[in-house]
């Protein structure tokens, strides 16, 4: 099952106000437990704080490669999943951000 996206802002809000944050060293994981079992609906974020437009997309890019390639292999379900990338988020090596978003799973108890 391949996860769907999250894409209005309603959805986004209710995750960061009802669910749990997790902050790691190159991002910080929202997680919303839902009552189905349904696949994960993933969503992306990154504050204008990180820099210009181009610099944001390419780290909103590398979130979603680094989630789909981890996604891939962790079967998970019945979640609502954020992503906020940081200013950490932009020059961290790729395979230190897939561990980033691994570690932050195990410690929000997304199996």
């Amino acid at each position: 099952m391949e996860p769907s996206r999250l894409k209005r802002r309603s959805e986004f809000l209710r995750v960061s106000a009802k669910g749990r944050k997790v902050p790691v060293h190159g991002l910080v994981l929202q997680v919303l437990v839902r009552d189905d079992n349904g696949p994960a609906r993933l969503g992306f974020t990154v504050t204008k704080k990180v820099g210009n437009a181009v610099v944001r997309n390419r780290t909103r890019r590398r979130l979603k490669e680094a989630a789909r390639l981890l996604l891939k292999q962790r079967m998970v379900s019945g979640v609502d999943l954020v992503l906020v990338g940081r200013n950490a988020t932009r020059g961290r090596h790729f395979a230190t951000l897939i561990d980033d978003i691994d570690r932050a799973l195990t410690k929000a108890g997304v199996t």
